[in-house]
């Protein structure tokens, strides 16, 4: 009986993670399989890359995932790099509002008050917007019947306009490049949907949730710096990439490979390469960005969805100093930008004070973000253009001197899907038609459930253990 044949299209970190899995449980079970990881590029890794550049350890994609999310650095550990992983600095982080920098609020946990006594201090907010925030007390559920709604139109009616504008949008945006009062509050944070309907106010609801964690903590540390929530890995996050490439057995990873068609041939599925090469498979997972895949199944009426979910481009700027250059090199990790502000950058990592290992002694890195939904013409621009705008909006809170060692600009075009209003529902029909029409065929990835790192994993996983059931059965 010939082995089950597996394809994995896409060699980002999704579909990594689904090859990776697929070797370890095809071993420890002993099954009749095999597999084969598709790249059309000649990397792996997707979005994730580091630059080693005079000392350096700039990320050009994400540069750190959540410490609490904790199948990154299982997958890490599982391949070796356990000593590698490294928490941020947990210095102060800033929203830059009307020219000013003010620090985040103690205590507020994505934009959420849990202290009062910070809340209250800040000059962020007007007394007004203070005396709205704190109505979330005494105001009913807003949900209802369960129906899927903006964060926007979530945290506004709980919270008010002000803290949303000046606090939660630049937070929460910056995680998605989105738009607020588009993204469904269903698809990215569920959690605070779930915390009103268990505690009626998100306050309440998060202080809740912080007592019943500290009551199971650990005993208190001495006084200093704590950990960060984040984690990376000190040889950069392009490291985990090779290292989990290194793990898969020779010739299971073909690059250079660029699908260009999937014919149904039975009960498997016939794959035609650019280069003009011909696979079957009997199962085909599709780890590829949401408009590659509508590409390959378009002729199919459930692919219309993937057509219609937005992407927006997002360019990212590191600029390398001597540290001296910085004549006001402020104390934090860095700060985000409320969205009504006139400036070109979105945020900015001073990564040199954020991860230790990023820079050389007496060297300073800076990364600043542009683009995001309705504000993406800079990412088209020119380099000397796009790091101009980038320095012109520094300089007003930080005095740079002179230009900068270098800079490495990545544009991400059109690399970051929007889960706007509707998103679940939309996807449980394409799951739905796509189990009707193909079956043994799986969509995952970042367009579909979650753009974190950890997320990216979480999902490569299940879905190699859904390949593993579908095969079996």
């Amino acid at each position: 009986m010939n082995s089950k044949r597996i394809a994995v299209v896409g060699g980002g970190l999704t579909g990594l993670s689904a090859a990776y899995y697929l070797q370890k449980e095809i071993g420890e079970k002993g099954l009749d399989m095999e597999f084969t990881l598709y790249e059309a590029s000649a990397r792996l890794g997707g979005k994730i890359k580091t630059d080693y550049t005079d000392g350096f350890v700039i990320e050009l994609g994400p540069d750190s995932f959540l410490a609490r999310k904790q199948s990154a650095s299982i997958l890490a550990k599982e391949v070796g790099l356990g000593s590698t992983l490294v928490h941020n600095s947990s210095g102060q982080s800033y929203i830059l509002h009307e020219g000013k920098l003010y620090p985040m609020p103690g205590g507020a946990i994505m934009g959420i008050p849990t202290q009062w006594g910070p809340f209250l201090k800040t000059r962020l907010f007007t007394p007004l917007g203070k005396i709205r925030a704190a109505g979330d007390l005494f105001f009913p559920k807003t949900m209802k019947d369960g129906k899927d709604v903006s964060l926007g139109t979530f945290f506004r009616s709980r919270l008010g306009n002000e803290v949303v504008d000046r606090l939660i949008e630049p937070l929460l945006s910056g995680i998605y490049a989105g738009d607020i009062d588009k993204l469904s509050l269903q698809a990215t944070f569920p959690h605070f949907q779930q915390l009103e309907e268990k505690y009626r106010s998100l306050i309440l609801g998060m202080k809740s949730n912080i007592a019943k964690q500290q009551s199971g903590a650990q005993p208190a540390q001495k006084k200093g710096k704590g950990k960060g929530m984040f984690l990376s890995l000190t040889g950069g996050l392009q490291s985990l990439v090779d290292g989990v490439e290194n793990k898969l057995e020779k010739g299971v990873v073909q690059k250079n490979k660029q699908l260009v068609e999937v014919t149904k041939n039975g009960s498997s599925y016939r794959l035609r390469f650019d280069d003009g090469d011909v696979d079957e498979a009997d199962c085909l997972i599709f780890a590829t960005p949401h408009h590659v895949t509508y590409r390959l199944l378009k002729q199919y009426s459930f692919a219309e969805f993937l057509h219609q979910i937005p992407s927006t481009s997002v360019a990212t700027v590191a600029l390398a100093y001597r540290h001296d250059a910085l004549k006001k090199d402020i104390d934090g990790s860095g700060f985000v930008v409320s969205k009504k502000s006139k400036y070109s950058i979105t945020a900015c990592t001073w990564t040199h004070r954020k991860w230790a290992h990023s820079s050389p002694e007496g060297y300073a890195l800076l990364r600043g973000y542009v683009g995001r939904a309705g504000d993406e013409a800079i990412v088209e621009k020119s380099d000397d253009e796009i790091v101009s705008a980038v320095l012109k909006d520094l300089n007003q809170m930080m005095e740079i001197d002179g230009q900068p060692q270098f800079y490495r600009i990545t544009r991400w075009k059109k690399s970051m899907p929007q889960y706007e209003v509707g998103h679940l529902d939309s996807l449980k029909r394409v799951y739905e038609g796509v189990g009707r029409e193909l079956p043994g065929v799986f969509l995952t990835g970042a367009s579909y459930g979650g753009i974190g790192l950890p997320d990216c994993i979480d999902q490569g996983k299940r879905t190699a253990e859904k390949v593993i059931h579908h095969l079996g059965e």
